[in-house]
Order: structure tokens, then C-alpha cells, then sequence
């Protein structure tokens, strides 16, 4: 079977769980500059480039990896939210970007099959994209609404090449993750869609879109209903929500996606909301309680955890959900649906 059929497989039999950051747990590895840096002699000041971290201390990454799996996570994604050649050009880094991320697939790859040889789960490597610090939809110069730093063919070729080293390494499915801007957005599946012509294979993809407010809107302001009507073409493998609120917060906007998306639905909030410090004080037995209801409400098929969360938030999480029948894909009526900022559907 392909990935894509090995995942529908395991997805219909239970609740899969997907991992939780890396950038919380490489903190408290407590890595010096040199650390970061290792011996790739950047000029750059290197400390908080945790996406170079796969490259200069694979142990550190691949023992964050094992530690999610004991945790009993099936979707493991790789550590390059910021491995790409726009964000990694801040640290001086972006002649480094394929090798981070060919690194970053390997190291999980290798984890995942010992792991799956030995007690015979099926589990998958994500790889991740993030959104860029650049955003095609909205200028950041308030006297300028029509300037941007960064055009869609550029976007395009930044997510190609750190897509095509995701796989190279390794990767089963490519996560656009933490979505904020949907223009970003459609220039990352453009970018899947050349190469797998190019490779001639089948590149499953997961989108996982973030909100900016509780009214349930994106930065480039597009509504939870209006995004999937604006990917649904791309017919991911999954759809989702991650980041920008914890459970509480998120439910209401997994619970309406669940009703409209014709596809397997994954969720990783935070850790609840942050302290007046920034941190996440939220427990394990507290995140896995709000997404229990879920669970028990039918309205997800994969469940992790993103900012704040540990290993033991999902471990928590796994406990709470095990045994619990996921949500059953819903067949929709197909009427034509449009999407502006706002959904719009002219019945069939």
C-alpha cells in the first residue's frame, strides 16, 4: 500500500496521535551558541536556530523524537518550521537549507521505523513547512498597502526547495503548517503539485491553518469555512487547526470544521494560553481532559499538541483518547463552493 492508503488505514481504526514541538524541548536541552552552531562556521550568532540543531546535534533531535514516540505518538513531524530559505536568511543559514532538512527527515525516519520494526504501530513523518516571516497577502508597510517584501514565484521556489529535501530525507506526507496567511498558503501547494510532477509520485499533503483572533479568522482574514473552501482543490490528507489558542479556545472552530471537511481532521492546540510571562502553565491531565471531548464528540481523526506542550501532554493525550472511535469522514453535498474572505455556496 501507498502512505496515503497506510494512513487512511490507520486512521479508520483509531484516533492517531500526532507529536508536540520541538523548540520547547531543544530549550531545555539548554544548548550554548557553539552548540547551535556546532562546526558549520556561520558568522551569524546561531543560539535559537533550532532548525540548525538537526544538522549540528542529531542526538538532541532524535531523543526529543524518541521521547514523543514513548509518549505514543503515530505522526511525527520533522524540526524545520523554520528551515526554509527566507526564515534561515536571518541567521546567515540559507546555503544550509537542504542539508537541514534532509538531515531533519533521516533523523526521524530512522526513529520511526526501529520503532515501528520492533512493536509492528504504524507511523508517519510529517514533514513541516512553516509559513515564511514574509506574508504575500498584506504589506507591512502602512504607508504603502500595495508593496511586498516577497513574490508568489519566490514563495513557490522557497517551499520547492525545502519540500524536495523533506522527501529526499525521508518524509511521508508534507505538513503546511500553522497557516496565517492563505496566499502562502496556495504558493506551498503549488510547490508539492510541481514536485510530484517531477518525481512522479503521490506527496500526501496536511494543512493546518491558525487563527489570529477568537472570531475565528486568519491574519490574511479568511474564516475557518472560507480556508477549506479555498484548499479543499489541493484534497489534502488531512485538514486542521494548530497553535493560536489552546483546546477551549479551539473547539468551537474544530467542531465547524469537522461538519464541513470531506476529509481526515487534525488538531494540535497549545498548551492553553499563555501566562503574563509567555509561558504554559496549562496540565497534561488538563489538555487531555478538553480534548477528550472531542474525541468523545466524533470530531477529530489526529490529535497532538502544539506551543507549551511536552511529551507527557501527549502521552496524556494518547491515554485519554485510547479506545475512543475517531470521526468518520462526512460526505458532503456537492453544491459549488466559493471563498472570498467569507464562504459563499450556490446549491447544486
Amino acid at each position: 500500500m501507498t502512505k496515503r492508503e497506510d494512513f487512511e488505514t490507520a486512521a479508520k481504526a483509531r484516533i492517531l496521535i500526532k507529536d508536540g514541538p520541538y523548540g520547547t524541548e531543544i530549550q531545555r536541552a539548554k544548548l550554548s551558541p557553539e552548540d547551535y552552531a556546532g562546526d558549520t562556521g556561520l558568522n551569524h550568532d546561531q543560539k535559537g536556530n533550532n532548525d540548525l540543531v538537526n544538522l549540528t546535534q542529531p542526538q538532541v533531535i532524535r531523543k526529543i523524537c524518541d521521547s514523543y514516540i514513548d509518549a505514543g505518538a503515530h505522526i511525527l513531524a520533522t524540526n524545520t518550521f523554520n528551515a526554509n530559505r527566507i526564515s534561515q536568511a536571518d541567521y546567515g543559514a540559507e546555503g544550509l537549507v537542504r542539508d537541514i532538512n534532509v538531515s531533519a527527515a533521516r533523523i526521524i525516519r530512522e526513529a520511526v521505523d526501529e520503532r515501528s520494526a520492533k512493536d509492528g504501530i504504524p507511523r508517519f513523518v510529517a514533514g513541516a513547512v512553516g509559513p515564511t516571516n514574509k506574508t504575500l497577502s498584506l504589506s507591512p508597510d502602512v504607508e504603502d498597502p500595495g508593496f511586498r517584501e516577497v513574490d508568489f514565484d519566490t514563495i513557490v521556489d522557497v517551499y520547492r526547495e525545502q519540500c524536495a529535501a523533506l522527501i529526499e530525507g525521508g518524509a511521508d506526507f508534507i505538513l503546511i503548517e500553522t497557516v496565517f496567511d492563505t496566499l502562502n498558503c496556495k504558493a506551498a501547494i503549488m510547490a508539492v503539485k510541481q514536485l510530484e510532477r517531477e518525481l512522479g509520485t503521490d506527496i500526501p499533503l496536511m494543512i493546518s491553518l491558525t487563527l489570529t483572533d477568537l472570531s475565528g479568522r486568519n491574519l490574511s482574514g479568511h474564516t475557518v469555512e472560507a480556508f477549506w473552501y479555498t484548499v479543499r482543490h489541493a484534497k489534502p490528507l488531512t485538514i486542521g487547526l494548530n497553535c493560536s489558542f489552546g483546546a477551549e479556545q479551539l473547539r468551537p472552530h474544530v467542531q465547524l470544521l469537522s461538519d464541513i471537511a470531506d476529509t481526515y481532521l487534525m488538531a494540535y492546540p497549545n498548551a492553553g494560553l499563555p501566562n503574563d510571562l509567555g509561558e504554559y502553565d496549562e496540565l497534561p491531565e488538563t489538555t487531555a481532559s478538553l480534548t477528550r471531548v472531542w474525541a468523545e464528540n466524533r470530531r477529530i481523526n489526529a490529535l497532538g499538541g502544539c506551543c507549551g506542550s511536552t511529551p507527557d501532554h501527549i502521552a496524556a493525550m494518547a491515554r485519554a483518547v485510547e479506545g475512543v472511535t475517531p470521526r468518520t469522514v462526512p460526505e458532503v453535498e456537492a453544491d459549488m463552493q466559493l471563498a472570498g474572505l467569507e464562504p459563499f455556496t450556490i446549491a447544486a
